[in-house]
C-alpha cells in the first residue's frame, strides 16, 4: 500500500508534464475507442444491408449441388412443394428461429412498352417480407423512410404486383401505379410473358443492385417460371451469433430425415460485406499501431525525464538497500497511474463525442452505397474495458524501459549526478 501512495505522489510531482502525458494518452485512447465504435455500428449496418435489404436472411438452404449445377440445371436443383413444406416445419421447430421462407430467383426482361432492361428479381412471400422489413437495425430509424420505401409493399391478394428498385424504375419511367411487362425463361426454355404492376419502388442501398432489382410476389414468379418449386429456404434467426452454430445443427438434422441439402450464412454469401469489413479491419489496425506507438513513446519521454531529474533519489533508495527490482516496480506503478489516468481521460473525451453524434449525426455516402447513411458511433463496455488494460500494461511497460537503466547505474554515481 505504502509503494501505491508513493507511485501516486510521484505522479503528481511534476503536474504539468504528468497533466500533458495524460491528455496524449486520453486521446489516443479516445482516438481508438470512438473508431471502434464506428466499425461497430457499421459492421451492424453492413449485416442489416445483407440480412434485410438484400433478403439474404442468417441461412440460405439449397438442394446439395445447387451452387456448382443450379445455374445449369435448375429444375434438377430445386425443392418440390412437398419438400419446400417439409423443411419449413422441421426448421420453425426450432426455438432460436424467428421466420422461414422460401424465395425463387428469376431473371429476365422487363418493359414499359417502349423501353426494354435486364431485371433481378426475388420472389417473396409478401406477408414473410413485411415481417422481415419490420426487423430492421435501429440504423434505419435514422434514414427517412421516404428515401427507403415509397408506396405499398408487395401484396398477398394481389399476385401480379411487384417492387422495384430506385434507379431501376427511374430509367423505365415507372413509379407506384405504373404497368409494365416482364419476360423470362421457364424451367423448360420457354419463353414467358406475364402483365406486372409496381406497387412501390425501394432502395436497395448498393450501387450495383439499384438498377436491376425487383421484387415479385413467391407465387407470380413460379409462374414466370412455370413451376412449383422453390429455389430456397431462408432462414431468419433471432440472434445472428447463432449462425455457425444453427447453421452445423439444421444440416445435421435435415440430412438426418433424408433431405440432401447445402446451407450457406450470410456473411458467404454477401461478398460486400467480407471486403468492407476486411478493409475496416486493417485500418483499425494501422491506426491503432500508430496511436499505440505515440502513446508508448510519450511515456516513455515522461518517465525518462521524470528519472534523469530523480537519479540522486534513487541512488539513495538503492543506498538504502532498495534492490534494482524495486526501482523498477516504483516506476512500473507511476507508468500505471498515467496509463489508468490517461484512460479515464480518454473515456470522458469518448463519452463526450459519442453524445454528440448521437445528437447530431451527420450523413455520409461510402463507395459501392446508393445514398446518404449516418455515421454513428457506439457505445461498446467491453471494448472500452479492454482498452483501459491495454493502455495500463504499455504504460507499465514503457515506464519500466527508462527504469531499469537508472536502476543498473552505480549507486556512487547516482548519488553525485548533477
Amino acid at each position: 500500500m505504502k509503494w501505491i501512495k508513493l507511485a501516486f505522489r510521484n505522479v503528481l510531482r511534476n503536474k504539468r508534464r504528468s497533466f500533458i502525458t495524460m491528455i496524449a494518452i486520453g486521446v489516443g485512447f479516445a482516438s481508438i475507442s470512438l473508431y471502434h465504435g464506428y466499425i461497430h455500428n457499421a459492421y451492424e449496418g453492413l449485416r442489416s444491408l445483407a440480412m434485410y435489404i438484400e433478403g439474404l436472411g442468417h441461412l440460405r438452404i439449397n438442394k446439395a449441388g445447387w451452387q456448382t449445377k443450379g445455374k445449369l440445371e435448375p429444375e434438377k436443383y430445386m425443392f418440390s412443394h412437398e419438400e419446400t413444406e417439409k423443411i419449413m416445419k422441421l426448421v420453425r421447430e426450432e426455438k432460436s428461429v424467428r421466420l422461414v421462407t422460401p424465395q425463387i430467383n428469376v431473371t429476365g426482361l422487363v418493359t414499359n412498352g417502349e423501353l426494354s432492361t435486364v431485371f433481378i428479381a426475388q420472389g417473396v412471400v409478401p406477408e414473410d417480407e413485411r415481417n422481415l422489413m419490420m426487423s430492421m437495425s435501429n440504423l434505419f430509424k435514422y434514414v427517412s423512410k421516404k428515401y427507403l420505401f415509397t408506396g405499398e409493399q408487395l401484396s398477398d391478394v394481389k399476385i401480379s404486383e411487384a417492387v422495384m428498385s430506385w434507379d431501376l424504375a427511374r430509367y423505365l419511367n415507372f413509379k407506384p401505379g405504373s404497368s409494365g411487362i416482364v419476360l423470362a425463361q421457364t424451367l423448360n426454355g420457354n419463353m414467358n410473358a406475364l402483365d406486372v404492376q409496381i406497387s412501390g419502388v425501394y432502395n436497395t442501398g448498393n450501387d450495383f443492385s439499384n438498377d436491376k432489382f425487383m421484387k415479385l410476389n413467391f407465387y407470380f414468379a413460379q409462374s414466370l417460371l412455370d413451376c412449383q418449386s422453390a429455389e430456397r429456404i431462408m432462414v431468419v434467426l433471432k440472434d445472428w451469433r447463432d449462425t455457425e452454430r444453427m447453421r452445423d445443427h439444421l444440416l445435421k438434422k435435415l440430412r438426418d430425415v433424408g433431405i440432401d441439402c447445402e446451407i450457406r450464412t450470410w456473411n458467404k454469401l454477401s461478398l460486400y460485406y467480407s471486403k468492407i469489413k476486411s478493409y475496416l479491419d486493417k485500418i483499425f489496425m494501422f491506426l491503432s499501431s500508430i496511436v499505440l506507438v505515440i502513446v508508448v513513446m510519450t511515456t516513455i519521454n515522461t518517465m525518462g525525464m521524470a528519472i534523469i531529474e530523480r537519479t540522486k533519489e534513487i541512488g539513495t533508495l538503492r543506498a538504502l538497500g532498495l534492490k534494482f527490482r524495486g526501482v523498477s516496480v516504483l516506476f512500473a506503478m507511476e507508468g500505471a497511474f498515467l496509463g489508468v489516468f490517461g484512460s479515464v481521460v480518454g473515456i470522458i473525451l469518448h463519452i463526450c463525442v459519442w453524445t454528440i453524434i448521437k445528437i447530431y449525426p451527420f450523413y455520409y455516402t461510402p463507395p459501392g452505397l446508393s445514398g446518404p447513411i449516418p455515421m454513428l458511433v457506439d457505445m461498446v463496455p467491453e471494448a472500452l474495458f479492454f482498452l483501459v488494460l491495454c493502455f495500463m500494461v504499455l504504460s507499465t511497460f514503457a515506464a519500466i524501459i527508462p527504469a531499469k537503466g537508472a536502476a543498473k547505474k552505480n549507486i556512487v554515481d547516482a548519488l553525485g549526478h548533477v
